[in-house]
């Protein structure tokens, strides 16, 4: 047992890591099957180039709107954002560069398995040297010093890779390219992490030990929110039901409007004149029942702090 909570222990503290490893091995496994068992070069000059893009890019491209749909906090923005009125829409530019900040980090999180997807292609080679077969500036590129029907010759090596000499040579250098290409993009991915990283908690308003007591704070302020949550919708349907078969009014219920639904609801912001570590929490502590929380003089988005928005009652599977 002990051995089985030190696993659920780290499951919970590097599930973020632990989720785009997870993510990267399933994309990894699934451009192998399909560069082996589906993957079927057309050895056409005509149809090699489009068709080795389309391989390459095309469940790239697939990945990265997964990546978007499954992020909860792409949910949490975009979710009553066509509602809301006039007013708040035009409360200036500030309110248009938080959104920019969290559509660019929704961007880099979704890109995770895209960028896998085109590095392990480019590694293994398959995608990339039929897609470069057929493309007619890199044939005149290739066979330069060859033989004359070197560049007719270019769109069936990838079907005839024991063709000759020359079209093995033409295919290992395709296949060096592919590769050098894929190391290329993940030690740049790797340098822009790093980087990014650095920057972001180099720049972070508070400081290592807090951000651990936030993260804290929030695991334990969402499983009290979906339990108490789970009571209050219970106790009002089991009132609402009572009701409707004994034909009586039912009691008041304080239920939270639809305004004070929202105003938790919205994106995280901070302001180094409160330490508010959600918008519940801002929310609660607000100095008037009417005022906003959801925009101020003096909120930022801060990109180290965009944990504060992926936690919430309901998950992606359940919506």
């Amino acid at each position: 047992m002990e051995k089985l909570q030190t696993v659920l222990d780290l499951q919970l503290k590097q599930h973020r890591a632990l989720g785009y490893g997870l993510v990267s091995l399933l994309t990894a496994g699934g451009e192998r099957l399909f560069s082996t068992a589906v993957f079927q070069c057309p050895c056409s000059a005509a149809w090699n180039l489009p068709y080795g893009l389309v391989f390459l890019l095309v469940p790239a491209l697939a990945l990265f709107l997964l990546g978007l749909v499954l992020n909860a906090r792409t949910w949490r923005l975009l979710t009553g954002c066509c509602a809301r009125s006039s007013r708040s829409r035009a409360r200036g530019c500030g309110a248009g560069l938080r959104g920019a900040v969290v559509c660019a980090q929704l961007g880099a999180s979704a890109a995770v398995a895209p960028l896998t997807w085109v590095a392990v292609a480019l590694l293994g080679g398959a995608f990339y040297e039929c897609a470069a077969a057929g493309s007619a500036p890199l044939a005149r590129r290739l066979c330069r010093g060859r033989a004359p029907a070197c560049e007719a010759q270019l769109p069936l090596a990838p079907c005839l890779p024991a063709q000759g000499p020359d079209a093995q040579g033409l295919l290992r250098e395709l296949k060096a390219q592919s590769q050098v290409l894929g190391w290329i993009l993940i030690a740049v991915v790797i340098i822009f992490l790093l980087i990014f990283t650095s920057v972001s908690r180099c720049l972070s308003p508070v400081s290592f030990l807090q951000l651990k007591f936030w993260k804290i704070y929030l695991e334990q302020e969402q499983q009290i929110l979906k339990a108490q949550a789970t009571e209050h919708a219970m106790e009002l349907a089991k009132e609402n039901v009572k009701c409707f078969f004994e034909c009586l009014h039912p009691e008041e219920c304080n239920t939270p409007s639809i305004k004070d639904w929202q105003q938790i609801s919205s994106l995280y912001t901070f302001n180094p004149k409160e330490q508010y570590y959600s918008m519940l929490h801002k929310y609660v502590n607000r100095k008037e029942k009417t005022h906003s929380i959801i925009s101020k003089e003096g909120d930022a988005v801060i990109p180290v702090l965009g944990f504060v928005d992926t936690p919430g009652i309901n998950t992606t599977a359940e919506l």
